[in-house]
């Protein structure tokens, strides 16, 4: 029960996993960067403020940039320290007892209170071992956060304490609806960004009650998080490359759960460039399983021939050229490059004109940004939706399941297809009566969980095909 328990505290900070979702600055490196001409839109770097590292991480793991959150000394009663292997080191205060996805801090108010952090999303485990920086694919946003958190404010009578668990369980209530997947391991940032921004004044920043700005649909449009540790090649943040100018204002967002007036988004945006700094520094983690070299080495030269003109290239003199690749020639499901959740006209609208577009911006395009591939054997399921298990099945359409579902256990890894292992199911959700296993079914006839697309792997033979999926272990 504790794990689940713990978890109704993810919802609070997944705007990070909306503003984590694309690149910090770099752009094309080396010296062939300009060895392609394409046809598609480059997206061009922006100055970014420069940060510390270290100080990027501390704060990372021990500021409280969610703002709010259930009173500690509740916490304290019902769960035990975290075990071993969720705990992180260079944490102060309570936090070394606390797991990685969870902080402790004091309000303004004086209360200590623990929440969710960066890494509820942005930290994530493959082949047995907890990775920072990788996209959190096993998280169960299905379940309605707020009644936990609201019958956990019954129990607090302590008037300052009380206050501060109040508010959070009003913002909670005000995004459950609006943040619920249909299957486990999709996220739901966008649409809480949409949210958070309808209940705020652009100019003050000032939290209403009432929305302010039109809500967006309740039907959640799923996003799979990306690895942090491509943000350094990256000129914009979002699959759909909508996060310009400077990014760690973009990231600062976090704090749009709690923070109320300007002075208090200042306080989170002073550090966040270090967070960003920090960001920048991670690598995948290396393939941990054999490699056929000589095979590698010829899918290197096709992946070269068709692949790296959008995804660039790796090694000496590496190259990342920032490409979008319009909807009419990816062909993946476009419910989110058409406006969903944080996209829609009137989010951006609101973006742009508040305190966050003075230093940043949302510009987002009909079509997504190729992401470059570092550590892409860690990164199952595929596409922005997390719509397709393997690199296998994403380079030969025929091989994409319809209804597909999965143990997440995160050793279940297939070192051939390079992704999870699944099993394909004849029928989608609605023929599913358990609940429990309703939601692990990934059904690609759902709105935005499509698995059509990015078919260029369909050309290759099957030799090539295999020769280019071994090259990706090495990259």
């Amino acid at each position: 029960m504790r794990p689940r328990r713990r978890a109704v505290l993810a919802l609070a900070t997944l705007v990070v996993g909306a503003a984590g979702c694309g690149g910090g600055g770099g752009g094309d490196t080396g010296p062939d960067a300009a060895v392609f001409v394409s046809p598609y839109l480059k997206i061009e770097a922006s100055t970014q403020r420069p940060g510390d590292a270290a100080a990027g991480y501390s704060a990372l793991v021990n500021k409280g940039y969610v703002n709010c959150g259930i009173p500690y000394s509740l916490y304290r009663q019902a769960f035990g320290a975290a075990p071993e292997r969720e705990r992180l080191d260079g944490r102060e205060g309570h936090n070394p007892e606390l797991p990685y996805y969870q902080t402790a801090f004091t309000t303004r108010s004086g209360v200590e209170v623990v929440s969710a952090n960066c890494l509820i999303c942005h930290m994530g485990e493959i082949n047995g071992e907890l990775v920072l920086g990788l996209g959190n694919n096993d998280r169960d946003y299905t379940i309605d956060a707020a009644q936990t958190v609201n019958a956990a404010a019954q129990l607090v009578t302590d008037p300052a304490e009380r206050a501060e668990i109040l508010k959070f369980a009003e913002r909670m209530t005000a995004i459950a609806p609006y943040t619920r997947t249909r299957t486990i391991g999709a996220n739901p940032a966008d649409n809480l960004a949409a949210v958070l921004f309808a209940h705020r004044d652009p100019v003050t920043l000032a939290w209403s009650k009432t929305p302010l700005l039109p809500l967006p649909p309740e039907i959640v449009v799923p996003v799979d998080v990306p690895p942090w540790w491509r943000m350094k090649k990256k000129t914009s943040m979002f699959y759909v490359a909508a996060g310009r100018g400077d990014h760690a204002r973009i990231m600062s967002t976090a704090s749009t759960l709690c923070s109320d007036t300007v002075a208090e988004a200042e306080e989170m945006d002073v550090y966040f460039p270090d967070v960003a700094a920090y960001i920048n520094t991670l690598t995948p983690p290396p393939y941990p399983f054999a490699v056929d070299t000589a095979l590698a080495e010829r899918g290197k030269v096709e992946f070269g021939k068709r692949c790296a003109e959008c995804h660039g290239t790796y090694g000496e003199g590496a190259t990342f050229p920032n490409l979008l690749i319009p909807d009419a020639l990816i062909g993946t499901d476009n419910t989110l490059s058409l406006g969903a959740g944080q996209f829609a006209d009137v989010y951006i609208d609101w973006f742009n004109g508040s305190w966050y577009g003075q230093k940043s911006h949302l510009q987002p395009e009909r079509g997504y940004l190729a992401p470059p591939l570092d550590g892409v054997w860690a990164t199952a399921p595929f596409l922005h939706n997390g719509s397709v298990p393997t690199i296998a099945a994403l380079l030969d359409t025929t091989k994409r399941p319809k209804y597909w579902t999965r143990s997440f256990r995160s050793t279940d890894y297939d070192e051939v297809a390079l992704g999870w292992q699944y099993t394909e199911l004849p029928a989608g959700q609605d023929a599913e009566p358990n609940q429990a296993n309703k939601k692990k079914i990934y059904d690609t006839t759902l709105l935005g969980y499509g698995n059509g697309g990015h078919d260029f792997g369909d050309g290759l033979t099957s030799d090539d095909r295999t020769a280019i999926i071994e090259y990706l272990k090495t990259l």
